[in-house]
């Protein structure tokens, strides 16, 4: 007969990867006090990566040895586990416009929920607590646009439209206008100044 421990780490092998692994969800393969006890195992003999108090997942196993699942894979499923709005911070939002040449180089999020951070390997995942203005996932290349510019600041916020009129297609800068009502003031200005006045 299988152990839970056994039982733990064959669901977690049927899991997409970065799913999120906890007690909570186990408890239909023994008592809570087995549970916990079957992940602590498996974290010792680094079956599971464990990602804060009583979270896990299951890290990746290839040719070349074992490694982290994808950061964006584990902080999608999060978002979906938790009920959470979760994206990529300004800087990271920046860079992928090209507005920045800059690389962030700390994995950082911005969430509805609280601020936290997590291991995965060798990295450190930031979560930071934001507005809802900045977290607007419903249009999400204008979404990634207004955290860019958030990140960037005032200063060069007319600089950074000037080019996003260049690189965005039409429909894209026209949710970017039509976000404006929600927007703090300095950011709505320039939105309207560089995409609305000069047609």
């Amino acid at each position: 007969m299988q152990t839970i421990a056994e039982r733990v780490i064959e669901h977690a092998h049927s899991l997409p990867e970065g799913t999120l692994i906890s007690a909570k969800e186990l408890l239909h393969l023994g008592s809570r006090a087995a549970i916990d006890q079957a992940l602590k195992r498996l974290e010792d003999h680094k079956e599971l990566m464990r990602l804060g108090r009583g979270l896990y997942v299951l890290p990746i196993k290839t040719r070349f040895g074992t490694r982290a699942p994808a950061p964006e894979k584990v902080v999608e499923r999060l978002a979906a586990s938790r009920a959470e709005t979760i994206v990529p911070h300004g800087a990271a939002a920046a860079n992928r416009l090209g507005l920045t040449t800059q690389v962030p180089t700390k994995l950082v999020y911005l969430t509805s929920g609280r601020n936290r951070q997590f291991k995965l390997g060798a990295q450190t995942v930031e979560l930071h607590h934001a507005p809802q203005w900045m977290l607007l996932p419903t249009q999400p290349a204008a979404g990634q646009a207004v955290r860019a510019l958030a990140w960037l600041g005032q200063k060069r916020a007319a600089e950074a439209l000037t080019m996003l009129k260049q690189k965005l297609p039409e429909s894209t800068l026209q949710e970017l206008v039509a976000l404006r009502p929600a927007l703090p003031g300095w950011m709505s200005r320039s939105i309207s100044q560089k995409l609305v006045a000069n047609g």
